[in-house]
């Protein structure tokens, strides 16, 4: 799907994230989400892509890009990845990262974020209420 404001810039991305998929997730789609899986390595392999890090600023170690270029990203690793939770789980740090990255000091952008987005790290946001939690 191609939208209005999408740019050459977009497009790449999109191959890109399309080969990314195609070659990475799409065959063990199936299996990792009837097992309820994920593999680690998985963080290791976008982020030798600097697919990991597209919209994040190039001075914590992201691709830069704006939220219409992650947009651009995800679609394509749903569309030819065929699983969604393997996009989510790789995307996990779109929910811890941002904080850091919007009102983090220098020293923890480069000790907490820059590492995700080398995927040598793994970061998520780890929230508990009373009562509340998974029933696992």
């Amino acid at each position: 799907m191609t939208y209005l404001f999408e740019t050459e810039e977009h497009a790449a991305l999109r191959a890109q994230a399309r080969r990314f998929a195609q070659e990475h997730i799409a065959p063990h789609a199936a299996q990792w989400d009837e097992a309820e899986e994920f593999p680690v390595e998985l963080y290791r392999q976008i982020a030798a892509t600097g697919l990991a890090g597209v919209g994040y600023p190039e001075e914590v170690g992201g691709s830069g890009g704006t939220l219409g270029h992650v947009l651009a990203v995800s679609e394509e690793l749903v569309l030819a990845g065929t699983s969604v939770g393997a996009v989510v789980g790789l995307g996990s740090h779109g929910i811890a990262a941002p904080p850091i990255v919007r009102f983090g000091t220098a020293e923890q952008k480069q000790r907490f974020v820059a590492p995700v987005l080398r995927g040598e790290a793994i970061c998520a946001l780890a929230i508990t209420e009373p009562g509340g939690g998974s029933p696992r």
